[in-house]
């Protein structure tokens, strides 16, 4: 036994001299908070001191050599901080400085899962995306002990409750989407996909909501990436969107091409067809998809070049005037067989909105319906101050569309989408106070479908495979699966609307009136909906004097030109 003691004393040597490294590391650690001076010197003298060190246990055991295995990785690491020339805080703190980066890597996680508050929206709270996977998954939504919000606050929203209240409609409602100039209308959902392309989500994603919108009979918009197999194989009724790219339906300069639109446009999933202006999320930008997301599938079926970014230009090339684009629409319209079709646009100038509400007086052509997007609303990639500093909300959008279709008595002939961060019933019956007829919902689609607001739609790293094109993490999404949890979300919601309705007192969507909606505007101050908006009378901007709201901007509005863009060749 004795002749081991040797080897024992060793490694209980090498043990201590393991924890002072650890040790020394932790002191080192907390140092970049307590002193101002570079690390390097310390580095230099630990590095040598270890080396040192281990060599002099070596002499009693050779097991002591194990700990080059623990110590030279550190010291090189260490080294090549000191050395390299790129990152300040790591030649100042080196080893140590790469803790910094990991937190910050982490840092999104660790707030989400730990510091933020259930009614804290960045962009949607906890709780409002808890709401949305318990009625993915048909689980209990109701709520314990009370409101989590604080019904004092600026901003609190509520609807007006009825003694007399009734049983909900047993039926979900539909909306009749197409006027007198569409001969093949469309009878739509309250609630439905907004606008998301196969390039942004996953094959895998499309195909469940493909298949929840086959499931609860509502509408799938595709996105400006056009109709992917993905979409079609689902079964589901199809809104296809044609950007500025003109995927799907473009030559090889990026133009329209008429030929390719009447092709698609005839399928008979194609139910619908919606001209994107703008959207709210990076309005006056275009579309982006990083090149990283790009495969030979996706390029085939937008029809561009494989390896660099998908960029759709900031502007349509067929038309650059109001009255050009209802002419265009009216196009689309003849060219699909009588199709409903739309524009999508976030309100930028308001005189521009009022002078495509003009040129429909100019020409008596009529979209069948216009989606108005909110600057809230979401989107895979854009640049930061396009997210955040350009577009107009939802709520003053959507109002201006009303006001300007109502005040030119147009208001009949042209159903209102609304979409930007609706994702409950509430939402949508605010909306319809303010003149939707209906509502689109992307990313809680995407939340009932598996999405944990990870925050990498941009990177290709999605973790649940709804928005990454990378195999390994978009087959662990199951179609199957996913697509009943879409279709449980959307009936949920719809039935929460309902249910709303009859605690109002009313039986359907079309008796809520923007006296309905009540908000907080102090702790000792509520306004309804009717008296926080100014709303105009059916025909007002057709003579003198108009309403003073619009009474500036109407007249500079023009049916010939936009007011604020410079005259651009559309041949």
């Amino acid at each position: 036994m004795w002749e081991y003691v040797g080897d024992y004393v060793a490694i209980a040597l090498a043990g201590v001299a393991a924890v002072l490294v650890l040790g020394l590391i932790g002191l080192l650690a907390l140092a970049p908070l307590r002193v101002h001076l570079s690390l390097r010197p310390i580095v230099f003298g630990l590095s040598a001191a270890l080396m040192v060190g281990i060599g002099a246990l070596s002499f009693w055991s050779r097991w002591a050599l194990l700990l080059y295995a623990v110590a030279l990785p550190v010291i090189a690491l260490g080294l090549w901080d000191i050395f390299q020339k790129k990152h300040a805080a790591l030649r100042n703190f080196p080893v140590l400085g790469h803790f910094r980066y990991l937190l910050e890597m982490i840092r999104p996680e660790i707030r989400q899962y730990f510091i933020e508050s259930d009614t804290e929206e960045k962009p949607f709270s906890r709780e409002k995306r808890s709401l949305v996977y318990q009625r993915a998954k048909g689980d209990m939504d109701t709520l314990p002990f009370g409101t989590k919000e604080n019904v004092y606050e600026g901003g609190y929203e509520w609807i007006t409750h009825s003694i007399a209240a009734v049983e909900p409609p047993e039926e979900e409602p539909r909306v009749l989407v197409g006027n007198d100039q569409c001969s093949q209308p469309y009878s739509a959902s309250l609630f439905n996909i907004s606008a998301m392309s196969y390039g942004s989500l996953s094959k895998t994603a499309v195909l469940a909501l493909s298949r929840a919108a086959k499931m609860g009979g509502f509408f799938h918009n595709t996105g400006e990436g056009g109709v992917s197999p993905y979409h079609l194989e689902g079964g589901g009724d199809l809104v296809w969107q044609i950007g500025t790219g003109y995927f799907g339906c473009r030559t090889p300069d990026g133009r329209f091409c008429p030929d390719q639109f009447r092709d698609q446009a005839a399928h008979p999933a194609v139910k619908m067809i919606e001209l994107k202006l703008s959207q709210g999320a990076k309005p006056g930008h275009g579309g982006i998809l990083p090149a990283a997301k790009v495969t030979k599938e996706i390029a085939a079926i937008r029809g561009i070049p494989m390896g660099q970014n998908i960029l759709s230009p900031p502007a349509h090339t067929a038309f650059d005037t109001p009255i050009g684009l209802l002419e265009f629409i009216d196009q689309l319209r003849r060219l699909s067989g009588g199709k409903p079709v739309g524009f999508k646009l976030c309100v930028g100038h308001r005189s521009e909105f009022l002078s495509v509400v003009k040129a429909m007086l100019e020409t008596e052509i009529m979209p069948d319906f216009i989606a108005v997007d909110g600057a809230e609303g979401g989107t895979g990639a854009a640049p930061h101050e396009f997210s955040s500093s350009v577009g107009m909300p939802l709520n003053m959008g959507l109002l201006l569309a009303q006001n300007g279709l109502t005040g030119a008595g147009l208001r009949g002939s042209a159903r209102l989408i609304a979409a930007g961060r609706v994702v409950t019933g509430f939402h949508i019956v605010s909306k319809i106070a303010l003149g939707a007829d209906l509502c689109n919902s992307a990313r809680g689609m995407m939340f009932a479908i598996g999405c944990i607001q990870a925050l990498k739609c941009n990177t290709n790293h999605c973790p649940v495979g709804v928005a990454t094109q990378n195999p390994g993490l978009y087959k662990a999404l199951d179609p199957t699966d996913k697509a009943h949890r879409a279709a449980n979300y959307h009936r949920a919601t719809v039935q929460s609307v309902l249910g709303l309705l009859g605690a109002a007192g009313m039986s359907s969507p079309d008796e809520i009136a923007p006296s309905h909606i009540c908000r907080s505007v102090t702790p000792s101050s509520v306004k309804s909906y009717a008296e926080l908006y100014d709303f105009v009378e059916e025909g007002s901007l057709l003579e003198e004097p108009y309403p003073p709201s619009l009474d500036e901007i109407w007249r500079r509005s023009s049916p010939f030109q936009f007011p604020f863009s410079r005259s651009r060749s559309a041949s």
